[in-house]
């Protein structure tokens, strides 16, 4: 009987532990470039809902990029909550692009919106950012 359960608590941790690498793998850094670009453009849409919240700027030399910011919880550490930007707001991005050319879409480790600077991931920061 003990065997039965210990062979089911060590199933059920290599599940567990499988799952979560999975999620950290799909959340993780892998598919944006190393290097680090600044964005700067106009706010149409946020997004605070999980996994990541997100904001959809219009840069008025490359339209329309998808910048993601941290997991919820980061992204409220640094400061960036409900209401502070709205559609309309200009805003400067440091991120990683993605790794596809033809993407528009980002990771942000730092935005500055109205004079206000939020670091998302502030270990991210390239020195000069």
């Amino acid at each position: 009987m003990l065997n039965a359960i210990s062979r089911r608590g060590v199933v059920a941790i290599i599940l567990t532990g499988l799952l979560v690498t999975g999620a950290y793998a799909h959340h993780g850094w892998s598919w944006a470039e190393a290097d680090q670009i600044e964005l700067k453009g106009t706010i149409r849409e946020i997004s605070m809902a999980p996994p990541h919240p997100t904001l959809q700027v219009e840069s008025s030399t490359d339209g329309m990029w998808h910048v993601e910011l941290g997991n919820p919880r980061q992204t409220e550490r640094s400061g960036f909550v409900e209401g502070s930007a709205k559609a309309g707001d200009e805003i400067i991005v440091l991120g990683n692009r993605s790794l596809d050319p033809n993407e528009k879409r980002m990771k942000a480790v730092r935005i500055t919106v109205a004079g206000k600077t939020y670091d998302i991931y502030p270990e991210r920061i390239r020195a000069g950012g």
